[in-house]
């Protein structure tokens, strides 16, 4: 990803088109990358692009939305990060059920640390399925991460207790929808595409084999080539991600949590897993629900560790060419 701190200055819709651009490398659910980005001169339009849509895991779109928002907020570091403010409007047009966002660069700013820290975060950020090493999450970094979704959602910490009811319940989802043919498909659609496709799973960031941990990750009904060392999850702090109602909005302001969340905890050193199997189906999510004592509803599970520096960590995964995600509107 090119420095924008190296480009000279350019008029709001060449930065808007970039921030577009730099918004692919955020996390997506299955690395689907379901939106689409509309950048017209003084503007940038969010929309979800359905036909990537997980129609069986994910029928009401609740993880399209967090994925979007995170392209979202990711876009919005973007364009921190080449010195400009953004007023982003989330107001939903009947008329474009699929608009989600749109963002207007609005006036310069200087370019932060912070700004240039996450950044930089967003194009080296992975998605670790290995285990934790032994060494716990300093107190300090957690901190830093749980503030990081002030304003978007909240994030509560499991207790030991709270982790043995998550594991019951990924279990339970697990074994739920390892009977459903059409999520059966659907995963085999999604980890069988080929690097040239830009999306989906290869077997690079898959385990070799299952990791040996207390909360089981999904079953990804292939081995991959991911080497897996002797950790386990025992040192791993988990996570409710959650907010105060279960609506698109909602939602979406959960992936704009959710990638502040993990460029923070990238810039610290900290590996991220987000664990969505519970959430996914109904009797678990309600499991979880009980651990927030019915007071919120959660959107994803995090788990937060130090990865095993012994292990080689996983590739980053294919992206759809900004040509596929970006169309330039004209006036």
């Amino acid at each position: 990803m090119v420095d924008p701190a190296s480009v000279p200055d350019r008029a709001p819709a060449a930065v808007l088109a970039r921030a577009a651009v730099a918004a692919g490398y955020a996390p997506s659910i299955h690395n689907t990358q379901p939106w689409r980005w509309s950048a017209h001169p003084d503007r940038l339009e969010l929309f979800a692009e359905r036909d990537r849509q997980l129609f069986a895991t994910d029928p009401q779109g609740r993880l399209l939305a967090i994925s979007c928002g995170a392209a979202l907020h990711h876009a919005l570091v973007a364009l921190r990060a080449q010195g400009w403010a953004a007023e982003v409007d989330r107001t939903a047009d009947p008329a474009r059920p699929d608009l989600l966002a749109t963002l207007t660069a609005e006036t310069r700013t200087p370019v932060t640390p912070r700004a240039k820290q996450l950044f930089d975060a967003s194009s080296t950020r992975r998605t670790d399925r290995r285990p934790v090493s032994d060494q716990p999450v300093p107190a300090p970094a957690l901190a830093a991460i749980q503030e990081a979704v002030t304003g978007r959602a909240r994030l509560q910490v499991l207790t030991r207790e709270q982790v043995l009811d998550l594991a019951a319940a990924a279990d339970a989802a697990a074994t739920v929808e390892s009977t459903d043919p059409a999520i059966r498909a659907e995963m085999a659609y999604w980890t069988g595409r080929s690097e040239r496709a830009g999306v989906g799973l290869p077997v690079g960031v898959l385990p070799a084999r299952a990791p040996q941990t207390t909360v089981p990750d999904r079953d990804f009904g292939r081995a991959g080539t991911l080497l897996v060392g002797p950790g386990h999850d025992r040192a791993a702090t988990y996570l409710l991600l959650y907010g105060d109602d279960d609506e698109p909005a909602g939602w979406l302001r959960a992936g704009e949590a959710l990638s502040s969340a993990w460029l923070t905890a990238e810039a610290l050193g900290v590996s991220v897993l987000p664990l969505s199997a519970a959430i996914e189906v109904a009797g678990t999510r309600q499991i979880l629900r009980r651990l927030l004592s019915g007071l919120g509803h959660p959107y994803l599970v995090l788990r937060l560790g130090i990865a095993d520096p012994d292990q080689p960590g996983p590739p980053q995964t294919p992206r759809i060419s900004p040509a596929g995600l970006v169309e330039i509107a004209t006036l």
